[in-house]
């Protein structure tokens, strides 16, 4: 690990001179590609130095120590000692995280979609819950929340929404919330008091950019129609809604929010994009990895990560084995501490397959 530590430095700085070079700066593209990296270098490279200075400092109070001090100042290297390995410590912990290969998305937006399941009404019902969760979520950090597409019931729910969450770090974040997630509760819509199992699922995309995609306007079948739902003077007057069908996959996107027709349109591509790189990650991935057993966020959508337990007021992450009885809080948008637990669990997976 410490030779990749150094190597990693040694790169840092070869960068540092090379952003300095007048004929790189002539160059902006080149600049700019070398800034970037030197930027991603640097936690690195901060991390690597605190800890060669954390270890030199040790070595120099164990050669004081050997010496033998008189008593206090063999107290004071007993205390700057204790505190020093525990700095080591800490630092044994991140840097080989840092090394782990980052998620080339990870820095990206996200479009969300959720899905009513098994349970009929009470499925959108969740799913509209699930979308205030994520909204809330969202809100706490200061990301933006745009609907991009909406099929909603007449009791609140959703049969199916779409939306994106932009924001630095979204992608990172949100990806392990793909999956199928079940709730427990008695309906609304129940009389007799009896519980119900119903499920909704969730896709995670991060947004596409147009370079990202190529999409040949041949394969592309679009076409308008009016928009249904409540209210709004052009709703069933106006061919605003746009439906986008990409012949090559088969894959269809609709979107009917906006009253204009070319916004419509730009939002369905928006989708259409996320999905189809989505589609291509995925068959890459099929192609080229292996199957990591107990994978953390492995976007299987017809695996159940998660219960929502009401009659209990629990919240259960099955691929974790972590259960948090503060069910109001999560559905209100606190998911701080299951994230947490996922990003560790997946980091720890991710070590154990390096070093395997």
């Amino acid at each position: 690990m410490l030779e990749q530590l150094q190597a990693v430095e040694d790169k840092y700085k070869e960068l540092e001179s090379l952003i300095a070079d007048p004929s790189v700066l002539a160059d902006i593209e080149r600049w700019q590609s070398y800034n970037k990296e030197h930027a991603q270098l640097a936690p690195i490279v901060a991390k690597y130095r605190a800890y060669k200075s954390v270890t030199q400092q040790i070595a120099e109070d164990k050669a004081l120590f050997d010496e033998q001090p008189d008593d206090e100042l063999r107290h004071l290297i007993e205390e700057e000692l204790t505190e020093l390995n525990a700095q080591k410590e800490e630092l044994d912990r991140e840097l080989p995280l840092l090394l782990l290969p980052k998620d080339p998305n990870d820095a990206r937006n996200v479009i969300m979609e959720i899905r009513g399941g098994v349970g009929g009404d009470e499925a959108a019902l969740f799913a509209g819950d699930l979308f205030r969760m994520y909204s809330r979520y969202a809100e706490r950090q200061g990301w933006r929340v745009e609907l991009l597409s909406q099929n909603a019931t007449e009791i609140g729910g959703f049969k199916e929404v779409t939306f994106l969450v932009a924001g630095a770090g979204a992608y990172s974040r949100l990806k392990y919330e793909s999956g199928t997630h079940r709730v427990q509760r008695v309906p609304v819509t129940e009389s007799g008091g009896r519980i119900h199992t119903s499920a909704a699922t969730v896709a995670v995309l991060p947004e596409a950019e147009d370079v990202d995609v190529a999409i040949d306007a041949k394969d592309l079948r679009i076409d308008t129609y009016c928009a249904s739902g409540a209210g709004g003077q052009y709703v069933n007057r106006t061919e605003t809604a746009i439906r986008i069908t990409h012949l090559p996959t088969g894959l269809v996107v609709q979107c009917q929010d906006e009253k204009s027709q070319l916004k419509n349109k730009e939002k369905a591509m928006k989708v259409l994009r996320a999905r189809l790189k989505a589609r291509a990650e995925q068959e890459q991935a099929d192609a080229v990895a292996a199957d990591r057993k107990h994978q953390v966020g492995s976007g299987d959508r017809s695996e159940r990560i998660r219960t929502y337990n009401f009659p209990q007021g629990r919240v259960t992450d099955h691929r974790i084995g972590l259960t948090i009885h503060r069910i109001d809080d999560v559905l209100g948008g606190d998911l701080d501490e299951l994230l947490a637990a996922l990003i560790t669990a997946d980091q720890a997976e991710r070590l154990k397959q390096v070093n395997e």
